[in-house]
């Protein structure tokens, strides 16, 4: 659904966006994650015929993003940072004028309208002023916008900043609810739990080039190495009797457990919990070692502060 080789963008001598290569398939959801100024927005710009390159090229939903630019527009759902809502308008007058902006025809912009003002629980709020809503029902509001024309492209910058936790999770599950096999989501955020959470893969941008790409379970193997699993015991008992599976290593022992990392947890746990039964060992717990976005992130920041990424 997205596809850039290459896309770059400068600006004179300076380089906002350096070489970045994408592909993302109906039904995924990226997430772009990066510091303020590493080169989200421009990328975002760039996909929506609003930058043009200085090098490389993307298409989105089949479309050139330098030839074909209003078909690449017709072809995306956008949500700035600043959404910036009329406030005078009802819900539904507002939805109804990005309908016209669109080109739907006037029957089927009273349908979408009213579809959207439903699906997102705000139809009895569509015809109160839309600077009466709270920030939850703005954004709200404002990803219906996006909705408007069907868009089988969602690009999303930072769609729950400033927002209490109450209205960023009712953005958050209408996101989750946006995803479709036929529509791909790319999420700018600085919200790496939100990231975590939502995103089937995860890109990270770091002064204008992509220093990672992948699922987050493949970068937390690149950058964070094997899985960890902490077992505790009820009170001090030796298991130094226990016979490791292949690809398991003891990295600590306490007098309550022991810490180990292993390779393929799903052949190895079962057999490790089976001889802890034989053992009689009092089985507390096995849980696996948090290895978060955050975690991952830090580390790839890092590594590129130092040229080693």
């Amino acid at each position: 659904m997205i596809h850039c080789e290459d896309l770059s963008k400068h600006f004179d001598s300076f380089k906002a966006v350096d070489s970045v290569s994408l592909d993302i398939q109906p039904g995924e959801i990226l997430a772009l994650l990066g510091q303020n100024g590493a080169g989200k927005t421009t990328t975002v710009r760039m996909l929506t015929s609003v930058l043009k390159p200085t090098r490389g090229w993307a298409t989105v939903a089949g479309y050139d993003t330098v030839r074909n630019p209003t078909e690449v527009r017709s072809s995306v759902g956008v949500l700035t940072e600043m959404h910036g809502l009329y406030g005078r308008m009802t819900g539904y007058e507002y939805l109804h004028f990005f309908g016209e902006v669109y080109q739907l025809d006037k029957s089927r912009r009273e349908k979408r309208a009213k579809e959207l003002l439903e699906y997102f629980g705000l139809a009895q709020a569509g015809y109160r002023r839309s600077g009466e809503y709270s920030k939850g029902m703005r954004q709200k509001l404002a990803l219906a916008r996006a909705l408007i024309h069907e868009p089988p492209v969602l690009l999303l910058d930072e769609p729950t900043s400033a927002m209490d936790p109450e209205s960023a999770q009712l953005v958050r599950t209408e996101i989750a609810r946006l995803r479709s096999s036929q529509r791909a989501i790319v999420i700018c955020t600085h919200n790496l739990a939100e990231a975590e959470m939502l995103a089937d893969k995860i890109a990270i941008i770091y002064h204008g080039r992509i220093l990672l790409t992948g699922t987050l379970e493949d970068m937390r193997l690149r950058m964070l190495g094997p899985a960890e699993y902490d077992v505790k015991l009820a009170g001090s008992y030796s298991v130094t009797e226990l016979e490791l599976p292949a690809g398991v290593n003891i990295l600590s022992i306490r007098e309550d457990g022991f810490r180990f990392r292993v390779e393929n947890p799903v052949v190895a746990n079962p057999l490790i919990l089976e001889q802890l039964f034989k053992l009689q060992l009092p089985l507390v717990s096995v849980q696996e070692v948090p290895r978060t976005l955050e975690m991952l992130y830090l580390k790839a920041m890092a590594q590129a502060a130092e040229g080693q990424l």
